[in-house]
C-alpha cells in the first residue's frame, strides 16, 4: 500500500510482549471466574440465595466477557491483509460491545427473578451463602490483581471494572448471608439482589456506550477534537488544520489523519516527525497520517465565493 503524493504517515507497533501478558491474564481469569461460577451457582440453588446465583450470573457474564477478551486478542494479533488493511484489532471491540449486550439479559434475568422472591419469600441458608461468598471476594481480589497486571486495552478495562462489581456483589451477599443466619430475615437476599443488579447495570452501560462509540469511529470520549488540532496548529511552521479525524483501530489503538496548512512545504520533512511525535507524546496517539498543503491554496479553497 502506498500513501498518495505529498502525505506521509507515522505509526506505532503495538508491543508483543504487552499483548502476551494481556491475554495470559485474560485466560487465567477466564478459568478462575468459570470455576467460582459454577461452585456459586450450585451452592446459590442448594442454598436457596439468589444472592449467590445473581452473583454467580454476574461472574458467568464476566467469563464470557474474559473469553471473548482472549479470542478477540488473539485474533487482533493477525496481521494485516489487502481486505483488512487495518488487521483485526476492531475485534476487541466488538467483543465488548457483544458481552455488554448479553450482559443486559443478564440483568433482565436477576431483576425478573427477584421480584418474584419478594412476592413469594423462600428460605436460604445463611450460613452457605456467608462461606461460599467470603471464597467469592477473595477470588475477585486475586482476579483484579491478575487483570491490573495484564495489557490496558478496551476489553482488560471492561473486565477489571466487571471483577470490581463482582468484588462489591460478593461483600453485599455476604451482608445477605450474616443478616439471614443471625436475623432469619430472608427479604434482605433479593434486596440486595437488585443492589448487584445495579452494580451490573453501571458497568455494562459504561462499556456499551465506549464500544458503541468506537464501533461509530467516534472521538475516543477521553480526547477532545478540538484541543488537539489547535496544538497541531500551534506546531512550528503550521498555518492551520482541517480534515482532522480521530477514531479507534482497537482497545488500545487510536488513529489521526489531518490536513496540515504549511507556510513552507520545503520544511515538510521536519514538521511531520515533530507533529507526529507531540501527538504521540501529549495524547497517546500512535498511528498518525499527516499531510501537507500550501497555506495560499488552503485559502483559496476555504475562501467563499462572491
Amino acid at each position: 500500500m502506498t500513501e498518495p503524493r505529498g502525505s506521509a504517515a507515522m505509526g506505532a507497533a503495538e508491543p508483543g510482549g504487552h499483548a502476551h501478558r494481556g491475554r495470559s491474564s485474560l485466560t487465567l481469569a477466564l478459568a478462575l471466574t468459570l470455576g467460582y461460577a459454577a461452585v456459586e451457582a450450585a451452592a446459590g440453588v442448594w442454598s436457596g440465595s439468589l444472592a449467590l446465583i445473581s452473583d454467580a450470573g454476574h461472574m458467568v457474564s464476566d467469563a464470557a466477557s474474559l473469553g471473548l477478551a482472549a479470542f478477540a486478542a488473539w485474533a487482533a494479533r493477525r496481521p494485516a491483509s489487502s481486505r483488512h488493511s487495518y488487521g483485526f484489532g476492531r475485534a476487541e471491540i466488538v467483543a465488548a460491545f457483544v458481552n455488554a449486550a448479553f450482559m443486559l439479559g443478564v440483568l433482565v434475568w436477576i431483576v425478573v427473578s427477584a421480584v418474584r422472591r419478594l412476592m413469594e419469600p423462600q428460605a436460604v441458608n445463611g450460613e452457605a451463602v456467608l462461606a461460599v461468598a467470603s471464597v467469592g471476594l477473595l477470588l475477585n481480589v486475586a482476579l483484579a490483581l491478575v487483570l491490573a497486571r495484564g495489557e490496558k486495552t478496551m476489553n482488560t478495562r471492561g473486565a477489571l471494572l466487571h471483577v470490581m462489581g463482582d468484588l462489591l456483589a460478593s461483600v453485599a451477599a455476604i451482608v445477605s448471608g450474616a443478616v439471614v443466619y443471625y436475623t432469619g430475615w430472608v427479604t434482605i437476599d433479593p434486596l440486595l439482589s437488585f443492589f448487584i443488579c445495579a452494580l451490573i447495570l453501571l458497568s455494562t452501560l459504561r462499556l456499551l456506550r465506549e464500544a458503541l462509540h468506537a464501533l461509530m469511529e467516534g472521538t475516543p470520549l477521553h480526547l477532545s477534537l478540538d484541543e488537539i488540532g489547535k496544538a497541531l496548529a500551534a506546531v512550528e511552521g503550521v498555518r492551520s488544520v482541517h480534515d482532522l479525524h480521530i477514531w479507534t483501530l482497537s482497545g488500545n489503538r487510536i488513529a489521526l489523519s489531518a490536513h496540515l496548512s504549511v507556510a513552507d512545504l520545503s520544511k515538510w520533512e521536519e514538521i511531520l516527525p515533530a507533529a507526529a511525535a507531540m501527538v504521540q507524546r501529549r495524547y497517546g496517539i500512535g498511528h498518525v497520517t499527516l499531510q501537507p498543503e500550501p497555506s495560499v491554496r488552503t485559502l483559496k479553497r476555504l475562501t467563499p465565493r462572491p
